[in-house]
């Protein structure tokens, strides 16, 4: 286990876009270095209809070594891949020595037990280019009779589509009550069919014994942004105003460390954290469930968002940390902060969407997590909107084609002098930077919903111009 801490170790660099700022992020980014298309929508990646549903499905259990002590191990992967170059058979070995680690961050702490409620979380794994591979787990406990270990069952995927595994994950979890062997047919039905597009729907045959075929329907959100999220997790745990304390803190690229002892929470608040970046993605260490060999990670010297459990509390503040945010998901409160959360985002911005929150905690007839995701994440995109959606009209395009982001007249025509202040903030963090090297580069914008909540927000302001 020490030797995957220490490759885990190993830091990644990546290159700002000015003034010649390198940024490194440590951890979990060195899982495989395999190209794996490129940084897409907030924290997961680009991804399109078409793709296959997944790489590998593996099942990780605990085994007992010689000193007497329980190591996650794989026990099964499909599919097993054959005839692999020599470099790509070194990246794949590197990607399944990674995955145990994540799947069973709890380390040592794990007990044989008879009942165990099966539990569903994620982690992510970053290349070295910037993209990220999911897993999406489910633990439970094998069938058998008597005390035993649970296992897990980890689908790794470049997909994100949280919601879309999960359905997936209960189809697996139902034919492992029948047979190992019923998985099989299942998983290649499903490798075997393309990812549908936004709002379409793939169908996949499986036979299960005394029940005959079944046909499985897999949909995707219409809304594809908000398609690998769930907002009503940090609802249920934190108020509207300490997640804007946290949303402030995610803005400008600082340290985050949420808290809490169940995987699936910790992964899920983690995910909807990042999401409220929307149009703009975390790009720097991201770990929704650190283990417990890498909790010196909250000691790195640059901008991070992880998750840990809670029985790691006081092993983390022994950590000689620099300054960071930290919030206990149990108690929904901050264990620790900068000091200054509160004045980041403009006064008026942020009380909006303050209302905005409040509205939907009172709001009675708001039930499905659609609905919730829809008004949690226009309040967030409308912040960006009303700051930085000016944006495209302060590049320069040339004959060839390419563009130049004009910052000072950017910055300049930003008529709130709270909101100018921000922004002159913002403007120098990665995230920015990325989303602006991209719009650089074609005139069609990148992210449709966005541009599309940008150009209603004008029309609105034109309108009351005119009348």
């Amino acid at each position: 286990m020490a030797s995957i801490g220490n490759f885990f170790r190993r830091s990644l660099r990546r290159s700002g876009r000015r003034e010649g700022k390198e940024e490194v992020s440590a951890a979990e980014n060195n899982a495989s270095r395999v190209p794996q298309g490129k940084p897409g929508e907030r924290s997961s990646v680009f991804y399109s209809a078409g793709q296959f549903f997944f790489e590998y499905l593996v099942v990780v259990s605990l085994r007992k070594m010689s000193d007497g002590h329980y190591e996650p191990k794989i026990t099964y992967q499909f599919p097993k891949r054959e005839n692999l170059l020599k470099g790509q058979k070194e990246e794949e070995e590197r990607l399944l020595q990674a995955i145990p680690l994540f799947c069973f961050p709890d380390g040592n702490n794990s007990a044989p037990v008879t009942e165990f409620t099966s539990e569903t979380f994620s982690f992510v794994l970053t290349n070295m280019d910037g993209s990220r591979k999911i897993g999406y787990c489910r633990r439970l406990l094998p069938s058998g009779r008597g005390v035993r270990f649970p296992e897990v069952f980890c689908i790794i995927s470049c997909l994100g589509c949280f919601g879309l595994f999960s359905k997936i994950l209960d189809e697996v979890e139902k034919r492992r009550q029948i047979s190992m062997a019923v998985i099989y047919p299942f998983m290649q039905g499903l490798r075997e069919s393309p990812f549908p597009a936004p709002g379409k729907t793939v169908t996949i045959k499986s036979f299960i014994p005394e029940s005959g075929t079944e046909l499985i329907e897999l949909t995707r959100p219409v809304d594809a942004h908000l398609e690998h999220v769930e907002f009503q997790a940090l609802l249920q745990r934190l108020s509207p105003h300490l997640i804007l304390h946290i949303f402030a803190s995610a803005v400008l690229e600082r340290r985050l460390i949420l808290l809490a002892e169940e995987l699936s929470v910790l992964s899920q608040c983690i995910h909807a954290v990042a999401a409220l970046l929307y149009p703009f993605t975390w790009a720097h260490t991201y770990i929704p469930v650190v283990p417990e060999c890498l909790i010196d990670t909250v000691c790195c010297p640059t901008p991070f968002m992880v998750g840990i459990q809670m029985r790691h509390l006081e092993q983390v503040l022994d950590q000689p940390m620099e300054e960071a945010l930290m919030v206990d998901l149990c108690k929904g409160k901050i264990l620790r902060s900068v000091g200054d959360e509160e004045e980041i985002l403009p006064v008026k911005l942020q009380n909006e969407m303050l209302t905005s929150l409040n509205r939907h905690n009172n709001n009675n007839n708001v039930h499905t997590p659609e609905q919730v995701n829809a008004l949690v994440s226009e309040a967030f995109v409308q912040f960006f909107v009303r700051t930085v959606g000016h944006y495209a009209s302060h590049i320069k395009w040339s004959k060839n084609g390419s563009g130049t982001f004009q910052e000072r007249a950017f910055c300049k025509a930003i008529a709130s002098k709270t909101n100018r202040k921000f922004v002159k903030k913002f403007v120098r963090t990665n995230m920015f930077s990325l989303f602006i090297e991209e719009a650089e580069k074609s005139r069609i914008p990148q992210e449709a919903y966005f541009q599309q909540k940008i150009t209603e927000y004008q029309e609105q302001k034109k309108h009351r111009r005119d009348s």
